[in-house]
């Protein structure tokens, strides 16, 4: 008997210390949620939170939130690297009279998959971004915001935002804003920003790539760019704007259709001469043939 004693009492000395050292709840580098789901579950498969808020407090820095089913998460705000992905699945932000996601995570790299936003015209942005090194947004349905849809002002330099495949449309300021006030890049592929002020935004100190997207039906400008920013616009389809293209800033046209504006273009821009003007009810500033852009370069 006193040998199980003295067992039992040297096994507890050994487990103890790891007992006391292990957390009350460690982060899962994957969560759920679902809009059956509750915050005071671990978020785990089998049973997932209802909000991205109540999963993120769970979630693991450069860890990842996925959606079980469909269902309205609700407003967040990121301060880690994370991933937030509802692929195959109808997941909503719906919000009024505040953000939708603010992305407020100095040197990290977030990314928004197949997300829809609706601000119900009282919500401010869709997606506020004040710092990161890095964002991603993919996939993403905006509408209905009394702001913007995504607005980018980060104020540290060498910044990175790249959206694909991405709507933002019927927001009262800018579809999709760049106001950093360093240096930052901003690539925009299969983007369709319609039904706002403005449809792509850049000021001063940013840098856009706009590639196979869509201006269109915006009532200030298609394209805009302030003193000090460049727009390059590619393959891109500005149209049924009030200002087709914008320019007090730097913009360069190639390869696009600038069609059935109030005013095809406002300020000087460059351009490839490959772009195709028609139809505006006035043509306004004649683009200006670009240099060669090397030896073997269009003009």
């Amino acid at each position: 008997m006193r040998k199980l004693v003295l067992w039992i009492a040297t096994l507890g000395a050994i487990l103890l210390p790891a007992l006391y050292s292990a957390p009350a709840q460690a982060q899962a580098t994957r969560t759920w949620v679902s809009g059956v789901g509750d915050d005071a579950n671990p978020c785990s498969r089998t049973a997932p939170c209802k909000t991205f808020a109540g999963a993120i407090s769970k979630t693991a820095t450069g860890g990842e939130i996925n959606c079980l089913d469909p269902g309205g998460f609700g407003a967040v705000t990121i301060t880690i690297s994370i991933t937030i992905d509802c692929h195959e699945v109808f997941a909503s932000v719906l919000v009024s009279g505040t953000n939708g996601i603010v992305i407020n995570a100095a040197g990290a790299s977030v990314t928004l998959r197949n997300l829809n936003f609706n601000g119900l015209g009282t919500g401010l942005s869709a997606i506020n971004i004040l710092a990161a090194t890095k964002v991603y947004i993919e996939d993403v349905m905006i509408m209905n915001f009394a702001q913007n849809g995504i607005n980018d002002a980060r104020t540290s330099g060498n910044t990175k935002l790249f959206v694909r495949n991405t709507i933002t449309r019927n927001n009262t300021s800018v579809g999709i804003r760049a106001v950093a006030t360093n240096p930052n890049s901003v690539v925009l592929e299969n983007v369709h920003s319609v039904g706002n002020a403005f449809g792509i935004a850049a000021g001063t100190g940013n840098f856009i790539t706009v590639s196979r997207s869509v201006a269109s039906g915006n009532t200030n400008a298609g394209i805009e760019a302030d003193a000090g920013a460049i727009q390059f616009v590619n393959n891109t389809e500005i149209s049924s704007n009030g200002t087709g293209v914008l320019a007090t800033g730097t913009i360069q046209l190639t390869n696009s259709d600038i069609l059935f504006n109030s005013t095809a273009i406002t300020g000087a821009t460059t351009s490839f001469g490959n772009n195709r003007i028609f139809g505006n009810a006035a043509v306004g500033t004649t683009p200006t043939l670009g240099a060669i852009s090397n030896e073997h370069g269009q003009q």
